[in-house]
């Protein structure tokens, strides 16, 4: 199977023995291959993909490995955004969804995603969020974007109903953008650790 996985998409399982490497009981209690993992962001030198279970409660979160070959399938965060999607989810009159729809009415220059609580609830139709969640969002930028763009993307996000926070997926790693506009530095997310940087593209 020829994919290509990033973080944050959100794949199926064809069991529980797909899963290596965990250590946490509440796993084998409340998880099973019906539900997704989501892909994370570290390094495996076997080749293995680094995945996160998610639990009932907030603090059951639990890393762990997957073969490619044990995937069946894949939901990535910009198959979530559209206005067609959003309008049949049993959400759609929770906050994060509302501000979702707001921003997929307008026309970006970039690809951009829906993850965490939000995300999941999309993807599943499991009630994970309620209407005072975050709506976490991504935008897909392997090339510098414009700055006045960004800069009236955030803009809208702090006149939104509820807190969104959005990661910037950069060829290096990932940066909040809030964080990059206020101080003119991020902390880049990589698969070898955090690093300070003025210019997370270079």
């Amino acid at each position: 199977m020829s994919i290509t996985l990033r973080p944050h998409d959100l794949i199926w399982l064809n069991g529980r023995d797909a899963l290596e490497g965990i250590t946490e009981g509440w796993v084998d209690v409340h998880w099973h291959a019906d539900l997704p993992v989501v892909v994370r962001r570290d390094f495996d030198k076997q080749g293995r993909i680094p995945v996160g279970v998610r639990g009932l409660n907030r603090n059951q979160r639990a890393p762990a490995w997957v073969n490619l070959d044990n995937i069946v399938r894949i939901c990535s965060p910009e198959s979530l955004t559209s206005s067609q999607t959003l309008l049949k989810s049993p959400f759609v009159s929770l906050s994060p969804i509302q501000m979702a729809l707001s921003i997929s009415r307008h026309v970006w220059p970039w690809v951009w995603g829906i993850t965490g609580s939000t995300g999941y609830a999309l993807a599943t139709g499991i009630p994970v969020m309620h209407s005072s969640s975050d709506l976490d969002l991504l935008i897909r930028a392997p090339q510098p974007l414009p700055y006045e763009s960004l800069e009236y993307w955030q803009r809208l996000l702090t006149q939104g109903s509820c807190q969104a926070d959005t990661q910037i997926e950069t060829l290096n790693g990932a940066f909040a953008l809030n964080e990059w506009l206020r101080d003119g530095k991020a902390l880049l997310k990589t698969s070898q650790g955090p690093r300070l940087v003025d210019n997370p593209w270079y």
